[in-house]
């Protein structure tokens, strides 16, 4: 048996957060790009209670829900990687040291436009105790939405009529890399999270076609300001924000005012997620892995790395679930989508041809990268390798994001 190259990616996030391995050639040269805060160790009860105990720009939660009548606290779906269930204990325990009762407690899945979650995705997300103790629900879009004017850069500003009847507002989420407003996390919990379906197709297409608008652009995003303006208007008082690494253990956390905590967290994964460039490759095989049902973030980050003339584009998406029902921007239909949908004429940039490895076969997901009859779709990495030899023989060129749904080469 002839040497080879190994490879371990992560992969089923939400489904036991198990490893695939992958091999190639050891006469290729393969350069796997791992963003710089790999294999940093997760926080202790310490690190937790440390970071409730000390917010940014807030009083503590505890403070902050003294004398409260009704508490909401938003949370982001399954196209996330936040483990919550972490998180919310700790917040649980600072509304209980305030005197909150349970019944004066809800949740809400702050979704945006994405599909609505099941209760088996909701134990998942928040754990079964919340789901025993708690009312859950998702956010609708299309309804029960009550405006509060427009925000200063003239976008209507419609946000979830149950959150806006509580008087403490508190969001949890994640900070990655993000193709329109630079970082997740933050005032997203609020726009898209929990605002109307015309407001959160205002603040993309009217904002979002700006130059100030990209993956790790941040100051100066007038998407993303929008969205602070939204958080604003809306009310939020706190916001609980972690930086988790590729098992999804939350390494830093950050509490306090959603501009101020996501500023600082910012700062912390610019370094964290980046990722060192690999130029003029004949081969990318980009990992989906914390938001694998988002392959549509792939082609974004992986393929500037290769080479102008064309290569191979391989996306490894691993998740029983298949990609994520998008209101606004995914197919209902041959030529029918959601509001900015348009249909993929043509194969990604620098793509000679584009393969999507899928062990859980989703035929209609692959139209958000590219044509359906332009895809080579394979089922598992033995069928996938052996048609990349036969193309490159003993040579090629290759680079592995082994994330490429949070990690991000800087400009």
């Amino acid at each position: 048996m002839s040497e080879t190259k190994k490879v371990t990616l992560p992969i089923l996030a939400w489904y036991g957060d198990t490893e695939l391995e992958v091999d190639f050639p050891a006469s290729w040269d393969v350069t796997v790009c791992n963003m710089k805060g790999e294999g940093t160790p997760p926080l202790d009860d310490a690190g937790f209670r440390k970071a409730f105990a000390n917010p940014i720009g807030t009083k503590t939660i505890r403070e902050m829900a003294r004398g409260k009548k009704e508490v909401v606290i938003l949370f982001d779906d399954m196209s996330r990687g936040t483990p919550s269930a972490d998180i919310v204990p700790y917040v649980l325990e600072e509304l209980a040291a305030a005197g909150i009762k349970d019944g004066q407690i809800r949740f809400v899945a702050a979704i945006g436009a994405h599909g609505s979650m099941t209760a088996i995705d909701f134990t998942k997300k928040l754990g079964s105790d919340v789901m025993a103790r708690f009312p859950v629900y998702n956010h609708n879009p299309y309804e029960n939405c009550t405006s509060v004017g427009p925000s200063p850069q003239g976008i209507p500003m419609q946000f979830n009529a149950e959150v806006m009847m509580c008087d403490l507002k508190i969001g949890i989420g994640a900070i990655v890399p993000h193709p329109m407003s630079g970082y997740g996390g933050g005032s997203k919990i609020i726009l898209p999270g929990v605002a109307s379906i015309t407001t959160i197709d205002l603040n993309h297409t009217r904002l979002g076609p700006s130059e100030t608008c990209g993956i790790g652009k941040y100051e100066g995003n007038i998407l993303k300001l929008d969205m602070n303006d939204a958080a604003r208007m809306a009310g939020l008082d706190v916001k609980v924000d972690c930086i988790f690494n590729l098992k999804r253990q939350v390494t830093h956390l950050f509490v306090g005012d959603v501009v101020d905590e996501h500023v600082a967290g910012v700062k912390v994964a610019k370094d964290f997620y980046a990722s060192d460039m690999v130029e003029d490759c004949d081969i990318v095989v980009a990992n989906c892995f914390a938001k694998a049902n988002e392959m549509v973030l792939a082609p974004y980050v992986a393929t500037p790395l290769l080479k102008q003339s064309g290569g191979d584009f391989v996306i490894v998406v691993v998740t029983p679930e298949g990609q994520i029902n998008h209101y606004w921007s995914r197919s209902f239909g041959k030529n029918l989508g959601g509001r900015n949908f348009a249909p993929k004429t043509e194969l990604p940039a620098n793509t000679k041809r584009l393969t999507v490895m899928q062990p859980y076969p989703d035929y209609v997901g692959g139209d958000w990268v590219a044509p359906y009859d332009q895809i080579n779709f394979t089922r598992n990495w033995p069928d996938t390798i052996e048609s990349l030899k036969a193309t490159y023989g003993d040579k090629a060129k290759v680079a592995v994001i082994p994330d490429v749904t949070v990690q991000y080469f800087p400009e």
